[in-house]
């Protein structure tokens, strides 16, 4: 078998791909820039950004089965005016070209790794497969877009589509809001966080990785939608202290009540920040447990101890 991983160098991308290496899968991995480190095992085609004109042709000669990681991420802090346009031309319309490309060069499955911000952005009630989409910012609403694209293929080709929507992924070589915390952790800043006694789902980047190799060959997988995680949710607090312990620092939390929480930050502008500090997020993983008989390999404590070893070590 042929797999070709798209955003082979993003956090997400260069795990599948060594996970599939390891087990002697033959893997093409999709990169916009040379490789500074080439990966033994791996063989390199590099591809121009994410978008409706990409010709996909070469990286898919051979090709049984994409993993499609690739895209305009989701940032906190985004430049554009309106975002909407640019997070449509790479996750919608490079999406699709890449899914038609596949189907008339008979590529047999696309595994397309969405986000849980299809269905919104939380609430008291886990989200199933069967909930109705509601995306609130313009990376959802794209990433939606693209589900929805490249259903009307599946429907019309031979392409098999596996859509994965993940909530927050961490693990070694994180970035963004969790390095920050993890940051704070190791200097040691007292955090008010204290007392935000919410439910939030995560999966450990160990955890995603299994699923989507589960799903590059498991006949049931063809053409379903699942959610993933670690099957344990956390509240914010909890997190921070067993991500402290994992560090093996203090987790120097002030119990702040949520509700003053939420205010002060939504004055300082950070509304969305307040959201996924206090805020639920859920998401239940029976269909793939029962569909595909697939349980999370790998605890939340040791997915955040591989998670802080790897920032200490490279900090």
């Amino acid at each position: 078998m042929n797999v070709l991983v798209t955003g082979a160098s993003g956090f997400v991308g260069h795990a599948v791909c060594a996970q599939l290496v390891a087990q002697g899968v033959t893997v093409t991995a999709a990169v916009r820039r040379p490789a500074a480190q080439p990966v033994r095992g791996l063989a390199y085609c590099q591809v121009r950004d994410l978008g409706p004109d990409t010709d996909w042709h070469e990286a898919l000669t051979g090709v049984h089965v994409i993993v499609h990681c690739a895209a305009r991420v989701h940032v906190m802090q985004e430049t554009d005016a309106d975002p909407l346009p640019a997070f449509r031309t790479a996750n919608v319309c490079g999406t699709v070209a890449l899914a038609r490309q596949a189907a008339e060069l008979g590529v047999e499955r696309l595994i397309y790794v969405s986000s849980v911000k299809v269905n919104g952005e939380g609430g008291q009630d886990a989200y199933r497969e069967t909930d109705v989409p509601a995306p609130q910012d313009a990376y959802g609403v794209s990433k939606y877009e693209a589900e929805v694209g490249l259903r009307e293929i599946a429907a019309h080709t031979a392409l098999k589509v596996v859509v994965v929507r993940p909530p927050l992924v961490y693990g070694p070589g994180v970035r963004a809001n969790f390095q920050l915390l993890m940051q704070a952790l190791a200097r040691g800043i007292p955090l008010p966080l204290g007392a935000i006694r919410n439910r939030r789902s995560l999966v450990g980047l160990g955890n995603l990785v299994d699923f989507i190799v589960t799903c590059i060959e498991h006949p049931r997988a063809a053409n379903e939608i699942f959610f993933v995680s670690d099957g344990e949710d956390l509240s914010t607090t909890e997190l921070i202290d067993r991500l402290a312990l994992a560090m093996n620092r203090p987790a120097r939390l002030i119990p702040v009540p949520m509700p003053a929480l939420r205010s002060g930050l939504t004055l300082l502008g950070q509304r969305e920040m307040a959201a996924r500090l206090c805020g639920n997020l859920r998401v239940n993983i029976t269909k793939a447990r029962t569909l595909l008989g697939w349980c999370p390999p790998i605890r939340v404590d040791e997915e955040l101890r591989r998670a802080a070893e790897y920032y200490l070590q490279h900090q």
